[in-house]
């Protein structure tokens, strides 16, 4: 199956660049990570908390097959309505350490819209870890759950 989703990680660089395109509007696209019913839906995470203001938190959990709980947290750094959320990201327990996250949201046309992000790691090696756990496939994974649930629900 085709990745749509695109991820490019420069070489000795603890960024990593995430890009897809979507059948969708700018709003659904971005309505995805702002809604609690959603961001479950498409994630397969429980939302135990979903503040999306200025210096608001967030905070998912979910159970791997071997019944291990993982918790996914961050603060919201700037969030600006259908245009980007910028954020930290840090799951435990974990030997990753807390990421930097920009979430842009762009409208191409009035039914398509495109995501790119931009994800700093505490270090090269932090980033290439996840990389080696299957970063790239569970992200085109996710967003392409994303377009499913919007599909499904026309």
């Amino acid at each position: 199956m085709e990745r749509k989703t695109k991820v490019e990680a420069p070489e000795q660089s603890q960024d990593l660049f995430i890009s897809r395109y979507f059948e969708l509007p700018v709003e659904s696209l971005f309505k995805a990570f702002v809604v609690p019913e959603l961001v479950a839906q498409w994630m397969g995470t429980k939302v135990v908390k979903l503040d999306c203001s200025v210096n608001g938190q967030y905070l998912f959990e979910t159970t791997a097959q071997a019944g291990t709980v993982f918790e996914l947290r961050g603060v919201i750094h700037d969030f600006l309505s259908n245009r980007k959320i910028v954020r930290t990201f840090e799951m435990s327990p974990t030997p990753f350490g807390v990421q930097l996250e920009v979430l842009q949201f762009e409208a191409i046309t009035e039914n398509t819209s495109s995501l790119n992000m931009h994800l700093v790691y505490e270090s090269a090696e932090h980033r290439q870890r996840v990389l080696k756990q299957g970063f790239s496939q569970g992200i085109n994974m996710a967003h392409n759950r994303i377009q499913e649930i919007f599909n499904n629900s026309k």
